[in-house]
């Protein structure tokens, strides 16, 4: 039995998206990188966050009256929404789900209970575990422990990282790693730092290193015009994939406004404006220049 505890955004059954067969996906809380566009800002951090959706609450006050600090009704006031240090209980009170805690400490039992309701679906897809955030590497010791646990049931297990990690600490895990999917956002180290708060140098050497132990290796760009959806870093991350991969592909990921609610419900602000989905032709036409690098399109959606 296990007692540490890892800080969870949530499990989400019957994926299909993230890896062979149907899925579970664990989403971890807390990321190194904070880009501008992401669906899951309330992973930005490993601290519970409320998320406040104003329309559903009917004012009956007993959020406050739980609440050992205080915190009024409306979190879209900055004064409340900084008094908030995220216990959880302003959202537990709340019968009408106005409030809503975002992260969950769940120990590595917990995780397997839940996963064991999963176990025919695994099977019988050729599905498995895939682990992603937030993002997963941000609590090595948590997710070493919960690969290894898995690993011994026997299950599939993919990764999905922004490749910003310490690799010394983490090779031991991902040798038990099926399928690693790594993002490259931008190739421009100045605009990779404008737009995720980091440089790219840590990601592309992992990456490369990476490239030359693992055939297994799917390299994901979230596909952003504006950002990163030009000819030019398109096809600079293609031939850096074909350099540096044994078996060099690709998935393009369509920009997509999902979490944009989100952004609200926490009090974030959000630039919609500086982002827009590509079109399906624009996806083809990028694609075509991968593949003129003699990069492999894959898809897993």
């Amino acid at each position: 039995m296990t007692h540490s505890k890892g800080r969870i955004l949530q499990l989400q059954n019957y994926s299909v998206n993230d890896g062979e067969g149907i899925r579970t996906i664990v989403f971890f809380a807390g990321c190194p990188l904070h880009c501008l566009w992401c669906a899951n800002p309330e992973g930005y951090t490993g601290k519970n966050r409320i998320m406040y959706i104003q329309t559903r609450c009917i004012g009956c006050g007993r959020c406050t009256r739980v609440c050992p600090k205080n915190v009024g009704m409306n979190l879209n006031d900055p004064i409340e929404r900084d008094k908030c240090n995220g216990c959880g209980k302003f959202a537990e009170a709340c019968l009408e789900n106005a409030r809503k805690n975002t992260v969950t400490e769940m120990t590595v039992d917990d995780i397997i209970k839940k996963l064991e309701t999963q176990l025919l679906f695994f099977h019988n897809s050729g599905g498995g575990v895939t682990y992603s955030g937030g993002e997963c590497t941000a609590q090595p010791e948590f997710l070493a422990e919960l690969v290894n646990n898995v690993y011994d049931m026997g299950l599939n297990q993919a990764m999905e990282t922004s490749g910003y990690f310490d690799l010394k600490l983490l090779q031991p895990t991902l040798e038990k790693i099926d399928l690693l999917f790594m993002d490259i956002k931008l190739m421009d180290d100045k605009k990779h730092a404008q737009f995720t708060g980091v440089d790219n140098h840590r990601i592309l050497h992992n990456i490369a290193v990476l490239g030359k132990q693992r055939s297994d290796i799917v390299i994901r760009v979230p596909t952003i015009m504006g950002v990163n959806g030009d000819d030019d870093n398109i096809r600079k991350t293609a031939r850096f994939v074909k350099r540096n991969l044994k078996n060099p592909c690709m998935e393009l990921l369509p920009y997509h406004h999902y979490g944009e609610d989100k952004y609200q419900q926490l009090s974030m602000p959000y630039n919609a404006e500086l982002f827009r989905t590509p079109t399906t032709e624009e996806i083809h036409h990028l694609n075509k220049i991968i593949e003129e690098e003699g990069v492999h399109i894959v898809s897993f959606k």
